[in-house]
């Protein structure tokens, strides 16, 4: 199944898997406090560890985040691009997302087959297509079998690379898992600890 089929089933809160640039991911409906639990259902996480946003571009993450502005130079030089950037949510987002807390995780893919889903439905979890405690998956094959029974559709991305985003809060200044670019981005951090 397609696209079109995982963006219908998005709307209608069931939870997909879909490839990223990292690893494959497990969206549904970021808005829809409802998806997220079934996300949470379907990974066996707790629920006071929160997802992180998908969103097409930076642009769209503005309408569910407010960064600061040294975050939102940040996400302009870095995403698309396996980051997770962790900025101030807006009211839009339910709490189950962030575990109640005040900040979420915002990525943007830098994969074709990603981006072309999440132009097609709201904002999705970005969260590994895995039961807690497992290893990501790289390629559809390595699915648990009981995730891939239980999800609407699997698009097919072939193997991806399997590198884990680097997490990063610009507005202070803190990488809080290193990743892919994480020499990068610390080096912009560095450079650019002055303008907040």
């Amino acid at each position: 199944m397609g696209l079109d089929d995982a963006a219908a089933a998005v709307r209608d809160g069931e939870a997909v898997v879909y490839p990223t640039e990292t690893v494959y991911g497990l969206g549904a409906d970021a808005t829809d406090a409802d998806a997220v639990e079934r996300v949470f259902d379907l990974k066996g996480r707790s629920r006071d560890k929160p997802l992180s946003l998908g969103v097409p571009s930076v642009d769209a993450a503005l309408d569910h985040t407010r960064p600061t502005p040294r975050a939102e130079r940040f996400m302009r030089r870095f995403l698309p691009g396996p980051v997770t950037v962790v900025v101030e949510r807006r009211e839009t987002l339910p709490d189950a997302l962030t575990a109640g807390r005040e900040r979420v995780g915002v990525r943007v893919p830098d994969h074709e087959t990603a981006l072309a889903l999440l132009e097609r439905t709201p904002p999705l979890t970005a969260t590994s297509a895995n039961r807690s405690g497992s290893p990501s998956v790289t390629r559809i094959t390595d699915l648990d079998p009981e995730l891939r029974e239980r999800v609407a559709v699997v698009v097919d991305g072939g193997e991806t690379p399997g590198t884990e985003s680097t997490v990063v809060d610009p507005g202070r200044g803190v990488v809080h898992r290193r990743g892919a670019m994480a020499d990068d981005i610390e080096a912009w951090l560095d450079e650019h600890a002055d303008n907040a």
